[in-house]
């Protein structure tokens, strides 16, 4: 009977964790950057009658999704450092019964 084993290319999946991070990072500050958007229209809004305050509204509701998608990314990328360490260790401790 044929067993499956497992592989992983650590390398590999360090590097998407990396990128999962960076892209968290990116995002946190498209948030940042919306929101100080959003503060800027809101404070025009009398200067345009309110058209500013519509698009101040839209990026309000643009914003909590792209902070969501942030800490979504982060999250995934220590997922995966989480399951590289894991299959480390599994790795060393079961190396370790044969000696």
């Amino acid at each position: 009977m044929a067993t499956d084993e497992v592989f992983m290319d650590i390398p590999q999946v360090e590097s998407m964790a990396k990128s999962f991070n960076a892209f968290g990072d990116v995002l946190d500050s498209v948030s940042k950057a919306m929101n100080a958007l959003s503060i800027s229209l809101k404070a025009a809004a009398w200067f345009s009658f309110g058209a500013t305050a519509a698009a101040a509204a839209y990026i309000d509701r643009i914003e909590p999704n792209v902070k969501k998608a942030a800490a979504k990314m982060k999250e995934l990328s220590s997922d995966v450092l989480s399951a590289i360490a894991s299959y480390r260790d599994g790795d060393n401790s079961g190396s370790r019964r044969f000696i």
